[in-house]
């Protein structure tokens, strides 16, 4: 009984034994398609970052209704004691307003890559024959749209409430232009640690921690000059005071160059810093 049952194992086993020709059956005709270029890659990795909004359209809170609450709110709450009138106030205010709502929506790319790794699509990623950092540098691409949508948001209702930028169209597309080329450079440091960090809370508490004090301890709601001189010390080193002066000159038809090669610097020490950092952590993680 053991043998003959033996004997119809091997059978079965023999019967499902591949052969060149089956596989060749199943298997595509023709050369191995070439892998996809880094930008390709990148590319592609942008545009499904473009798809989480599409079926997650929530994710677009932060950049439409934030602003839209930190123009309102600071305007009118800090309009007449500082300048005045609401008006006045914010000629001054909504350049500042602008770099601040983008600047602190870059740690929502920490939380992202986070959550993606908790999830193990990283994992997936990983196994593919792509250029390595083309899943974090897309998922940044995609942010890049989510700035560009902020920055239009407040924009729009700058103008409502009656903001006129003396440098016209083509300073204001240079101002968001810069603001955008800072935020992508400046979300690689969230990114670090959404890959160091072990929850998506953690990435925000920290995140939070580093973005109140750079943001409203600089010029976008008061000129410098009134405050401590230790506390003018700060602003003075801190880069969101520097892309702030840089944006608020551009929209004035100020092309000061020193405040831009300033923030282009930045932007550039940051990428080369934190894009290192995340990209060995992400090797090795």
């Amino acid at each position: 009984m053991t043998t003959t049952a033996t004997t119809s194992e091997q059978d079965v086993t023999a019967a499902y034994v591949p052969t060149a020709e089956g596989l060749s059956a199943v298997l595509a005709a023709g050369e191995q398609p070439p892998r996809p270029s880094a930008l390709s890659a990148s590319m592609t990795f942008g545009w499904r970052a473009m798809l989480k909004i599409k079926h997650v359209p929530e994710q677009l809170f932060d950049v439409t209704a934030f602003p839209v609450i930190m123009t309102l709110m600071f305007t009118y709450l800090f309009g007449g004691a500082l300048a005045g009138s609401p008006g006045d106030y914010l000629q001054y205010l909504l350049p500042g307003i602008l770099v601040m709502s983008v600047v602190m929506i870059t740690m929502y790319t920490g939380i992202g890559v986070n959550t993606d790794i908790e999830k193990g699509v990283f994992d997936r990623f990983r196994t593919l024959p792509i250029w390595r950092p083309s899943a974090l540098v897309g998922a940044l691409l995609g942010d890049g749209l989510r700035y560009t949508i902020a920055s239009t948001v407040i924009l729009v209702l700058g103008l409502i409430l009656g903001f006129r930028p003396a440098g016209g169209l083509g300073g204001v597309l240079a101002a968001v232009l810069l603001l955008v080329v800072f935020s992508f450079a400046f979300s690689w440091i969230w990114t670090m640690f959404g890959l160091l960090l072990r929850s998506e809370r953690s990435v925000m508490g920290v995140s939070m921690l580093v973005l109140f004090p750079m943001t409203f301890l600089s010029n976008v709601f008061v000129d410098p000059r009134t405050m401590p001189g230790w506390l003018q010390g700060f602003v003075d080193v801190n880069p969101i005071a520097h892309l702030v002066a840089s944006v608020r000159g551009l929209m004035e038809g100020r092309w000061d160059g020193g405040e831009i090669t300033w923030t282009l610097v930045s932007a550039a020490v940051l990428l080369a810093v934190f894009g290192t950092l995340t990209m060995r952590l992400y090797n090795r993680k």
